[in-house]
């Protein structure tokens, strides 16, 4: 019995026409939260109360009914009406995530925005300065990162309700290693259900993604009021760039794989970075 069906066993069915027909999943700092203000305008799609829901990585044990819930209801006499979405970026990087969605939602689309990992990793890190959560210089955190998430991983797959706000956080380095995580998606789903974007493009030419999303969720073409960068921080100062070099070289093999996969890899898109 899969953990869905125990869920269901306990609590009552969801109301299938509230659950996502869109969920997109990360990278962390790549734009998903400009990507969903886009789209939440849309006629045709239905965006959650909230922006980051969690449930297939924090609250999973709060049952589908509850994730149901966190959605607008079907409108009346509209008959399917708009296609529920959500974005919740750790889901990219759980490692029990993949598997929840297909047993929950499987035909459920799915974009991923893949940023340049060194920014990626810079702009993760100064998020958390601003939040309080890291004590240390940039290059003393990914110093520490495996020692910080030594066993986390494994410690999540061995225990459906465990929850790790340290790899969760300080993942800086981790979360850029994007081809071992498009796999284990790719494990769980078709790959013409997910649509894989560069979030350089998203960064320099937001009306061309909005486009092509639009596109593969077969709605009605349209465009927001605006193209503003949403959720956009300050870094509070450059990367050294002897760190620069050093990332861009751990990345390397990292993107080779990536190319491998999908045939490119994200680019900088520095000229409108969201943070």
């Amino acid at each position: 019995m899969t953990m869905f069906s125990a869920l269901l066993g306990r609590r009552a069915a969801p109301d299938r026409r509230r659950l996502p027909r869109l969920i997109i999943p990360g990278a962390m700092k790549a734009g998903t939260t400009s990507l969903f203000e886009y789209l939440r305008g849309h006629p045709g799609l239905a965006a959650s109360f909230e922006k980051e829901i969690h449930f297939f990585d924090m609250h999973y044990d709060r049952g589908p009914g509850w994730y149901a819930g966190q959605f607008p209801g079907p409108r009346a006499g509209a008959g399917s009406g708009p296609l529920p979405f959500e974005s919740s970026p750790y889901y990219l990087f759980e490692p029990r995530v993949p598997a929840r969605i297909r047993d929950l939602v499987p035909d459920v689309k799915l974009v991923v925005l893949l940023r340049d990992p060194v920014a990626r990793a810079f702009s993760h890190y100064h998020n958390n300065r601003r939040l309080g959560r890291e004590p240390l210089s940039f290059e003393d955190a990914i110093q520490a990162e495996d020692e910080r998430l030594a066993g986390e991983e494994e410690r999540l797959l061995a225990d459906p309700r465990a929850v790790s706000l340290v790899h969760k956080r300080y993942s800086y380095l981790r979360r850029g290693r994007y081809a071992e995580q498009l796999v284990r998606w790719r494990a769980c789903f078709p790959a013409e259900q997910i649509l894989v974007v560069d979030a350089g493009r998203l960064f320099t030419d937001p009306r061309s993604v909005v486009a092509e999303v639009l596109e593969f969720l077969a709605v009605e073409p349209w465009e927001p009021p605006d193209f503003a960068v949403r959720n956009e921080g300050g870094h509070g100062g450059a990367m050294r760039e002897e760190t620069r070099i050093r990332l861009e070289q751990f990345f390397e093999p990292h993107q080779r794989r990536l190319v491998e996969l999908i045939g490119w890899c994200p680019t900088a898109g520095r000229r409108r970075q969201a943070a």
